[in-house]
């Protein structure tokens, strides 16, 4: 067991130790000897060492630098090393935290953790949390619980009853909000294609003065980052309009929430205390290994009332709190040990200055790609940068000069009729020398495949 381990550290720091100067994009041919590893399943088990240098040295290289300074294809960051430490050991243990009696010591961390992150973000107290796998089952779970509530103000018990003949429930939501908040909508019954869409400006952010009249019960699911601009609903005005008829207000902030910990950004963030529920990742801007999503719910209750079971073998019956009281599964690993691992480690200053540098590195790399003659499409309020290169035929063929290159690794997106480059920047691993070699590799490429 020590030998195997110690093997599997020894690997694992190597990787992780290359990703500075490897290519970003996996070796196409690494991707090739993959097939190799299409095999018979073997009727004699192979050793656990062979096991882990087949994983080393075939699927390593064939790896997505995800983990290193330079990706910024997707909303996502790296793993802090203490993160992957704390994650490493959290899977020795192989607790399966949902009750606390018989996993007192990951459950207690929870606590913890779910503590500090509500002083963080600015909400009440007694606000309930819930450690899920990401932003669509942090969606789903906060969701659920918004589900539960509005319904039972009009005398309705979905939990005992279903929706086979309740009260319909208006969902509004905004013309650009992201794909997984629909599919949550979708897996609790309220339908992906019965929301009502309130439009939004050139930013993506819902308007307003477009919100409707708001009757019966009803959910309003805001936004705070938007995925391809990184723009915020205005939280405020929208959440007291909807607070005022009634409605349960529900906040995405997949990434956009941790803008409230930025004294730069939190003026985006004005007034999402006063929602309902709210749902972010951890393994976005707090940099923890996969996968790591946070549900929050206002009312404890209503949270509670949608996800608890019970059965006569499980150990419930604990003044603390049960975990699985809270999600929808409950065998689950110990993600909270990370999370405490990571605001620990960084402690609120930390956390702080990662925000702030993301945010700054992604307006310089506006500014370079701007000042190079390049057009920037939305307005850079976070760490999101969309770019084009000129036409749609042109910025693809960039795109893919870029992502051949690999120095960096940057993805496309189509915005409002646009296709563009999306940057995301938050990986705690960058730094702004990786900025420069990124943004002039981009120029590079640019000039390489004749944009203007």
């Amino acid at each position: 067991m020590q030998r195997l381990l110690e093997d599997a550290a020894q690997r694992a720091s190597r990787y992780l130790e290359s990703l500075t100067d490897r290519a970003v994009q996996p070796d196409p041919a690494a991707v090739q000897r993959l097939a190799e590893l299409d095999i018979a399943l073997p009727a004699e088990g192979v050793r656990g060492a062979e096991v882990l240098k087949l994983l080393d040295e075939r699927v390593g290289p064939a790896t997505m630098a995800m983990a290193g300074p330079r990706f910024f294809g997707f909303v996502i960051g790296g793993a802090l090393p203490v993160t992957v430490a704390a994650n490493w050991l959290a899977t020795a243990w192989d607790q399966n935290t949902g009750l606390y009696r018989s996993t007192p010591g990951t459950s207690h961390l929870e606590q913890v953790a779910l503590a500090w992150l509500k002083h963080l973000f600015g909400f009440p107290a007694s606000t309930a949390g819930a450690f899920v796998t990401g932003g669509t089952m942090a969606n789903f779970t906060a969701l659920a619980a918004a589900r539960r509530a509005v319904l039972r103000r009009v005398g309705w018990a979905v939990d005992a009853d279903g929706l086979f003949g309740a009260p319909p429930i208006t969902v509004l939501v905004g013309a650009e909000a992201h794909p997984t908040l629909l599919k949550s909508l979708g897996l609790l019954g309220l339908g992906r294609n019965r929301v009502v869409r309130v439009p939004v400006d050139a930013q993506g952010r819902m308007r307003a003065d477009a919100l409707p009249k708001i009757n019966g019960p009803t959910i309003l699911c805001l936004q705070a980052g938007n995925v391809n601009t990184g723009a915020f609903d205005p939280l405020e005005p929208l959440t007291a309009a909807a607070k005022d008829a009634g409605a349960w207000v529900h906040v995405d902030g997949a990434f956009g929430l941790w803008a409230a910990v930025a004294p730069s950004r939190a003026h985006l963030t004005a007034g999402i205390a006063l929602a309902d529920s709210w749902a972010t990742d951890a393994h976005k801007w707090l940099n923890v290994p996969y996968d790591s999503g946070l549900a929050f719910v206002r009312d404890p209750d209503a949270l509670r009332g949608a996800m608890a079971i019970s059965a006569e073998y499980l150990p419930t019956d604990s003044p603390q709190r049960n975990p699985s009281d809270f999600t929808p599964e409950l065998s689950r690993r110990a993600r909270g040990v990370e999370v405490w691992a990571a605001l620990l480690s960084l402690g609120t200053k930390g956390v702080t200055e990662l925000i702030e540098r993301n945010c700054r590195q992604a307006r310089r790399f506006a500014e370079a790609l701007s000042n190079a003659g390049h057009r920037v499409l939305n307005d850079v309020v976070l760490n999101q940068v969309l770019v084009s290169f000129g036409s749609a035929e042109t910025t693809l063929r960039v795109i893919d000069a870029i992502q051949e290159d690999g120095t960096c690794w940057a993805g496309s997106t189509v915005w409002q009729g646009s296709t563009a480059m999306r940057i995301s920047v938050c990986s705690a691993a960058t730094t702004d020398a990786d900025v420069e070699r990124s943004a002039a590799a981009m120029i590079a490429a640019a000039k390489r495949t004749g944009a203007r």
